[in-house]
């Protein structure tokens, strides 16, 4: 007699070059999706807890850059720069992110948000060129504890502008 076997689900040919993080905000996905848009907002949140950020250069649009300084805490300075790969409002963005333009260990991330009930689920998945690059970042710089307080901050800024924020919502209809 032969049974149906399960057929084990592959993983992702990236898994063992992945960091994948995750988080629920309370705010519609159009709130989100802005705070990651516009510089003025940007400013106000990126980066992991005790972190500012100077912004040099920015244009939001595929093909578009964000160069800047990311101050950590104890005044170390970190040259940031990301080119927008893809861009579909309110539900995703695509970036490569490195230390300049030129940098051969830029990364991919991609942000997906999704409505869930009143706010958005926001999905942070980036796939560094090698695994050892992902494993450094990980056990050097502490990239997920990082990404979990950067979504913190995020939470927390749009938190503090929503009940301010214009929200367009179009109607459908006479």
């Amino acid at each position: 007699m032969t049974g149906a076997r399960r057929q084990r689900q592959p993983e992702s040919a990236t898994a063992e070059r992945e960091v994948v993080i995750s988080r629920v905000i309370d705010a519609p996905p159009e709130l989100v999706f802005e705070a990651f848009t516009q510089v003025r907002h940007l400013s106000r949140w990126w980066g992991p807890e005790g972190f500012t950020t100077t912004t040099r250069f920015f244009e939001f649009r595929e093909g578009g850059v964000w160069d800047f300084m990311m101050h950590g805490p104890d005044g170390t300075d970190y040259p940031e720069w990301i080119t927008w790969t893809e861009i579909v409002p309110p539900e995703r963005i695509a970036l490569l992110h490195g230390e300049s333009r030129d940098d051969p260990n830029s990364f991919e991330s991609t942000l997906a948000f999704t409505p869930h009930g009143t706010g958005t689920q926001i999905v942070m998945r980036t796939v560094f060129p090698t695994k050892q690059l992902r494993d450094e970042a990980v056990e050097k710089y502490h990239v997920i504890e990082g990404g979990k307080q950067t979504l913190n901050c995020l939470a927390a800024y749009v938190a503090e502008i929503a009940p301010t924020a214009p929200i367009t919502v179009e109607k459908e209809g006479p």
